[in-house]
């Protein structure tokens, strides 16, 4: 009674083993619909089906990444990184949870606790816990955002490098991020769902090449239309 649609009808569909950006302004259910996917609670009521291919629905075969990094301050980053199992009551596999953490070059700040760490490297530490968690489905809350332009670049091509061959749906806001990292692309917006072209090489693309820079243009003029 007297609440509001935080999106309309729609279909999404994210093909596997590849990475899916869903792109749109703040405000259209970008992140609702990957709390949805994720399993989460999101204040309001769902009315459809979500279902994973090969894979049961509950529980759903997911790791979450969001914005926020989310690191436990009171922990070090090897215990960020295994505090999945240790909530379920398993034991963690510290060796896996090291060689993580040295893919994400932060083997020297193993035992440090956040507050020590840059913005950048709390995110690794972060893409290492959601690796550690072993899931076929990543989903990706706009988890560069907050970095600088160097390190959102950076920390792009790590992830797409880490995350070959895992389904991977990223929200956001951003075209540039979108022509440079997804092989499907669909746009989310107060019209609805619809899809956009991307670039045809295969991702992680150069940020500067021409086609991710026409991806990028046509994207924010997309974006820019009026509803």
């Amino acid at each position: 009674m007297g609440g509001r649609a935080l999106f309309g009808p729609l279909a999404l569909t994210i093909p596997a083993g590849e990475w899916t950006c869903l792109l749109g302004p703040s405000g259209v259910g970008k992140s609702t619909i990957l709390r949805l996917i994720a399993g989460l609670e999101i204040g309001g009521v769902f009315d459809g089906d979500i279902t994973f291919a090969d894979a049961p629905a509950s529980p759903a075969p997911v790791a979450y990444m969001a914005q926020s990094d989310l690191l436990f301050p009171w922990l070090d980053v090897t215990g960020n990184v295994t505090i999945g199992a240790r909530l379920r009551g398993e034991t963690p596999d510290h060796a896996r949870a090291a060689r993580l953490i040295d893919q994400v070059g932060l083997t020297l700040q193993a035992a440090q606790k956040p507050a020590t760490l840059s913005g950048g490297q709390r995110q690794r530490a972060a893409l290492a816990r959601t690796l550690m968690e072993d899931r076929p489905v990543i989903l990706l809350d706009e988890p560069f955002s907050a970095l600088d332009a160097r390190t959102r670049a950076e920390m792009q091509a790590l992830a797409a490098r880490l995350l070959t061959g895992r389904t991977v749906l990223l929200v956001t806001h951003d075209p540039a991020e979108a022509a440079r990292l997804a092989r499907t692309i669909y746009i989310l917006d107060e019209r609805g769902l619809h899809t956009s072209l991307p670039p045809m090489s295969p991702p992680i693309r150069a940020v500067d090449a021409p086609e991710t820079l026409e991806c990028q243009a046509r994207l924010f003029r997309t974006l820019s239309e009026p509803a």
